[in-house]
């Protein structure tokens, strides 16, 4: 290294090549010196010397103060919702509109504790669908008369003018969510 180029580096501000240091980083010294003793907070080497590692670990500290983003359903980006909703034995399927995504994750829990009832079921569905079903179970005097729709439902669903659904996901959650020993007759209603 030549003397100018030394002397370059001993009196002015570390610059990157030509680089502007990442958002929040001093130019001149590095804030990590106030992290040392005192007697090194006056040590002009030391603090632009300090600057290499700011600007290395700035994204990182970013990132890492941003951490509690990423456990926000409402906020995380979309590509990070399948894996949040993993975290919870959420299967988030990705054909599914983003909103949805989101909205499921974020009542997981309430979700969880009537996973299996009809109020479960219909909170699912009008998730997925936007419209909630109505789900009926035939009365003591029609089990009486067809004893075959024991433990069988019936789920309603009037779709809102011009919407459209994708039945085959929609009997994958309804298979996903209903009772395991129960069997379900879904109708789909356009207006």
């Amino acid at each position: 290294m030549s003397d100018a180029q030394l002397e370059e580096v001993q009196a002015g501000p570390l610059a990157l090549d030509g680089l502007k240091p990442p958002p929040g980083v001093p130019e001149d010294r590095s804030s990590y010196l106030q992290y040392l003793p005192g007697m090194y907070h006056g040590n002009e080497f030391l603090g632009r010397f300090l600057l290499i590692f700011e600007h290395i670990f700035s994204p990182v500290r970013r990132t890492v103060g941003n951490a509690p983003h990423y456990f926000d359903p409402a906020v995380t980006p979309p590509e990070v919702l399948a894996w949040l909703g993993s975290w919870l034995g959420l299967v988030v399927d990705e054909r599914w509109p983003e909103r949805t995504r989101r909205e499921l994750i974020a009542n997981a829990a309430s979700l969880f504790a009537w996973r299996g009832t009809r109020r479960g079921l219909t909170e699912f569905v009008r998730l997925y669908a936007g419209v909630s079903p109505v789900i009926t179970e035939p009365s003591r005097e029609e089990l009486e008369a067809d004893p075959s729709r024991a433990f069988t439902f019936d789920i309603l669903l009037q779709l809102p003018p011009g919407g459209s659904i994708d039945e085959q996901l929609l009997r994958q959650v309804i298979e996903t969510e209903k009772p395991a020993w129960a069997a379900y007759r879904l109708t789909i209603v356009s207006e």
